[in-house]
């Protein structure tokens, strides 16, 4: 993959829990040009996790009515079938196992989150897991590099508490609006390695209505122009479109009115959307993976098959690789760091 020639720190540290203003000011982070950038490849990683996003509503909409989903998948290297973690399909769990790649199983060295809500104890993803716990956040940290979380729910707030000097800004907003606002200000005010957006628009219209009902479907057109938005800030930002990867998945799908069975093929399948510098445009993951990961089809794929699905756990190793940095100690999920998502080279 391709390396990280300079290092881009960071010294923000700022919670903001609430509404806020997407004016903040940018001091400590400047945005940097390209010229100051010079030598670099990908220097800037942008995950945005659609909760509750299932594949079929994305097929479901067509272009006309998700125009950026289906951009990424028009311009990037993705796949319309990967996986959650196994063992639960839930919001906190998926997400603790996005940014640590560990599976949540506390007994096999998962990281042992197995609630979704906002209670104070176990404090930290170290408590739950009964060991010292590493994150994508951590990992750039360690390697003078800055992050920001931008989330939807309060629930999010366990990542700060575990990892309290790695997350530069923390903004916790159950406004969409608002809190996109706030990434997409960052982004063109601060160059951080890693901007970490959650938006929570389909979980909670599946959760009110049922998944693809029509207030459903109405949240996933909803927040397809949300990402378009940010996709326009990476694109319009001086010096971003040769730097920047975008990665969007989801930590779920859903049926009916919820996504608890981790056995129902419409709860474990998710969508996996790689787009920006050097990635090729209309590939799909398994095709550029031949050797190391395979189209689970419908099945709910273990952790011991030799070839795994492409999961939303991958994602924390995937960012370091992307940065030319070594993967979460002692994390599973893509550890080796192979999930390929630029083209090999000719020859």
């Amino acid at each position: 993959m391709r390396s990280l020639r300079t290092a881009l720190s960071a010294a923000l540290v700022s919670v903001l829990v609430g509404p806020v203003s997407a004016a903040t000011p940018a001091s400590a982070v400047p945005l940097l040009t390209g010229s100051e950038r010079a030598g670099s490849e990908v220097t800037r990683v942008v995950v945005i996790s659609v909760d509750g996003l299932t594949p079929r509503a994305i097929t479901k909409l067509g272009k006309a009515n998700a125009p950026t989903f289906h951009r990424l998948v028009a311009e990037g290297a993705t796949t319309l079938n990967a996986r959650s973690e196994v063992e639960m399909t839930l919001t906190l769990p998926n997400h603790t196992g996005m940014v640590t790649s560990r599976r949540v199983e506390r007994s096999r060295g998962g990281h042992g989150v197995t609630w979704n809500d906002e209670r104070l104890r176990p404090r930290t993803v170290q408590t739950a897991a009964g060991q010292q716990v590493g994150s994508v956040f951590s990992a750039l940290r360690s390697a003078g590099l800055g992050s920001a979380l931008f989330a939807a729910k309060p629930k999010f707030t366990l990542f700060k508490r575990s990892w309290p000097d790695a997350i530069d800004q923390l903004v916790i907003n159950a406004d969409n609006d608002i809190l996109v606002a706030a990434a997409r200000h960052d982004l063109e005010t601060r160059w951080r390695a890693l901007t970490f957006l959650h938006i929570s628009l389909p979980d909670v219209a599946g959760h009110a209505h049922g998944w693809m009902s029509p207030a459903y479907r109405t949240a996933v057109r909803q927040s397809d122009r949300l990402v378009g938005s940010v996709l326009d800030t990476v694109t319009k930002t001086p010096g971003s479109p040769e730097h920047t990867v975008v990665i969007l998945t989801a930590d779920h799908g859903g049926y009916g009115p919820g996504h608890s069975d981790p056995r129902r093929y419409g709860n474990y399948r998710i969508p996996f959307l790689v787009w920006g510098a050097g990635v090729p445009a209309g590939v799909d993951l398994y095709d550029l993976n031949p050797t190391s990961y395979a189209d689970p089809g419908r099945e709910r794929v273990g952790y011991d098959e030799v070839l795994q699905p492409v999961r939303n756990g991958d994602v924390g190793n995937l960012v370091l690789d992307l940065l030319g940095l070594p993967p979460i100690p002692h994390s599973e999920l893509d550890h080796d760091q192979d999930l390929e998502v630029f083209a090999p080279p000719v020859g």
